[in-house]
C-alpha cells in the first residue's frame, strides 16, 4: 500500500514539472517580425524653379472723361457699363454756339484773303508808280506796310477758324481707347464746363493688363543672375514669362511677360517694385485683383524628388526616413524646394541611391529594422503644372 503511494506520488511530481516546464516554454518572449514598409529611390528629373509672388492687377489707362468746352448736354451716347471702341462718341454737349464761332471766324478770314488781294495789289500798282518816280516812296512804303497788317490779319483768321473747329470738336466726347465707360455722372440738359468738380465718366481699357508685385532684394539677385545666364538685359524684360492665377483658380492659367522694373529697391521696404502684362480679352481679370504668380527662373537638370508625404519635421527641422543596407531606418535630415505635383523637390541631405521610406513612417523608428517593398516614383511634368 505505501509503495502504491509513492509511486502515484512519484507520478503526480512528474506531471506538475511537465506542466510547469511547458508553460514556461510558453510564455518565453518572442520578438515581432520587422514591419512591412514602402521605399522608393527619388526621383531625379529636370525641374523647372519658379518665384513666387502675389500681386494686383491695375488698368493700363484708366481717364477720367471731362468737358473741354463748357455748355449743356445734348446728349448721351452709351449705357451704364458699354464695352465701346476707340473713337466712340459717348457725349455730346451743346453744339450750336461753336458752330456759330466757327462760321463767324470762316467768314472773318473769307475777308481777311479778300483785303490781302486788294492790298497786294495796291503794293503792286504802288511800287510801278515809284519806279517811274510818280510818286514818293513814303507813299509806297505806306503801301507795303498795310499790305503786311493784312497778310497778318489773315494769319489770325486762319488761326480762329482752327481754334473754333477745334472747339466745335470738343462738344463730341469720345472714347480715346478701347475699354469699358462707368456709369455717367452727368444727366442730359446739365450744365457743364471745363474745370467743373465732377467727371462725365470714366473709360477702363480691360484688354491688356498689368499685374504690379514687389520682388524682395534677395529675388532681385536672383533674377538678374538668370538673365545673365540667358543673356538678357533688362531692355529684354518682355522675353521673360510670367505665370498668374486668381485665388478661386487652380494653378496658372493666365499668360504674360515682364513689363517693367523700378530702377532701384525701396530702401524701407526691401523690395523692388516690377510690372507684368498680360492679355486679357475675355475681360477674365478685373483692376485690382489680388492675384498669385510665379516666373520661371531657368530649367534644372537631374534634381532629387520625393513624396511631399514622405517629409516630416521636427525642433530641428525637415526630415525623412532612409533604409541604411542593412534595412535598418535613419533619420535624414534635408531641405527641401518646390513642389512640383505631389512630389518635392529635395536640395540636399538625400543621395540618388537613397531608400526613402514613403509610405508606413509610423511603424518605422529610427534604428530598427523594417522589411521594405521597392516601389518606383512616377515622373512629373518638369514645370509642376498646377502647383
Amino acid at each position: 500500500m505505501l509503495l502504491v503511494s509513492r509511486i502515484a506520488l512519484a507520478v503526480t511530481l512528474l506531471t506538475v514539472t511537465a506542466l510547469l516546464s511547458a508553460c514556461n516554454k510558453q510564455n518565453a518572449y518572442v520578438p515581432p517580425p520587422p514591419p512591412k514598409v514602402d521605399v522608393a529611390l527619388p526621383l531625379k528629373q529636370a525641374v523647372t524653379p519658379y518665384l513666387n509672388a502675389t500681386g494686383n492687377t491695375a488698368a493700363v489707362n484708366l481717364t477720367p472723361l471731362v468737358a473741354r468746352v463748357a455748355g449743356f448736354i445734348q446728349e448721351i451716347d452709351y449705357k451704364d457699363g458699354d464695352s465701346v471702341k476707340a473713337g466712340t462718341r459717348l457725349f455730346l454737349i451743346e453744339p450750336e454756339p461753336y458752330q456759330l464761332a466757327l462760321e463767324q471766324a470762316q467768314a472773318g478770314q473769307t475777308s481777311a484773303d479778300a483785303s490781302v488781294k486788294q492790298s497786294s495789289a495796291d503794293l503792286k500798282r504802288q511800287q510801278e508808280l515809284l519806279a517811274q518816280k510818280v510818286i514818293s516812296a513814303s507813299t509806297a512804303d505806306q503801301a507795303a506796310a498795310a499790305a503786311a497788317v493784312d497778310v497778318a490779319k489773315q494769319q489770325q483768321n486762319a488761326v480762329d477758324v482752327k481754334q473754333a473747329q477745334l472747339n466745335l470738336s470738343y462738344t463730341e466726347v469720345k472714347a480715346p481707347f478701347d475699354g469699358i465707360v462707368t456709369a455717367r455722372q452727368v444727366s442730359v440738359g446739365q450744365f457743364v464746363a471745363t474745370g467743373s468738380v465732377s467727371d462725365l465718366a470714366t473709360i477702363v481699357q480691360m484688354d491688356p493688363i498689368y499685374v504690379n508685385f514687389n520682388v524682395s532684394e534677395q529675388d532681385v539677385q536672383r533674377i538678374r543672375v538668370e538673365m545673365a545666364k540667358r543673356g538678357l538685359t533688362m531692355q529684354n524684360l518682355k522675353k521673360i514669362a510670367v505665370d498668374v492665377g486668381l485665388q478661386t483658380e487652380t494653378g496658372y492659367p493666365h499668360k504674360g511677360t515682364l513689363d517693367y522694373a523700378a530702377p532701384q529697391v525701396s530702401s524701407s521696404t526691401g523690395t523692388l517694385l516690377v510690372r507684368a502684362v498680360l492679355e486679357n480679352k475675355d475681360n477674365t481679370l478685373l483692376p485690382g485683383y489680388f492675384v498669385r504668380l510665379r516666373i520661371p527662373l531657368g530649367e534644372q537638370p537631374d534634381m532629387l524628388l520625393v513624396p511631399d508625404r514622405a517629409i516630416s519635421s521636427d525642433q530641428s527641422g525637415r526630415y525623412v526616413l532612409v533604409a541604411g543596407k542593412d534595412d535598418t531606418i535613419e533619420q535624414r535630415s534635408v531641405e527641401i524646394g518646390q513642389l512640383v505635383g505631389e512630389l518635392r523637390v529635395i536640395t540636399s541631405g538625400l543621395t540618388a541611391d537613397d531608400r526613402v521610406v514613403i509610405s508606413g513612417m509610423l511603424t518605422a523608428v529610427p534604428g530598427q529594422k523594417i522589411e521594405p517593398t521597392v516601389k518606383t516614383l512616377e515622373a512629373t511634368p518638369a514645370n509642376g503644372a498646377g502647383q
